[in-house]
């Protein structure tokens, strides 16, 4: 694991993406935070970078490439799979299916999106902690 190595972010969102920033602003972690709003711009951008990512996190109801669909390219490939970069799960769609359907792509983990910024901030905390 790349602690150094940027957090990346896909959620599509815009107001999310504003929310997540404001936190990682407000935690102050020397880590790069990238953003993108789907799952396909990621995953080109995760086979032509050299850094290893801190780590991954990820909406699941997305266009163009879900959030399964993209951890499940992400596991099967060769050359993304071999560096190791942990994958969690961050959605407001949360049921046991999907819980499932997470862990059985290998996923590190599987988080409710929170409404309340404190309680975001509290899991975003724990998360890179």
């Amino acid at each position: 694991m790349n602690k150094s190595g940027p957090i990346i972010v896909i959620e599509d969102d815009d107001d999310d993406q504003l929310l997540l920033q404001l936190v990682f602003k407000k935690l102050g972690h020397p880590n790069k935070v990238i953003f993108f709003s789907d799952g396909e711009v990621a995953l080109d951008y995760l086979n032509q970078m050299h850094d290893v990512p801190f780590l991954i996190l990820s909406d699941i109801n997305m266009p163009k490439l879900d959030g399964f669909a993209l951890r499940n390219k992400i596991h099967t490939d060769s050359q993304l799979s071999i560096k190791c970069i942990p994958y969690l799960f961050f959605s407001t769609a949360a049921d046991q299916r999907m819980v499932v359907d997470a862990y059985s792509l290998s996923a590190q983990g599987f988080f409710i999106k929170q409404t309340n910024y404190k309680e975001l901030e509290e899991t975003m905390s724990i998360i890179i902690e």
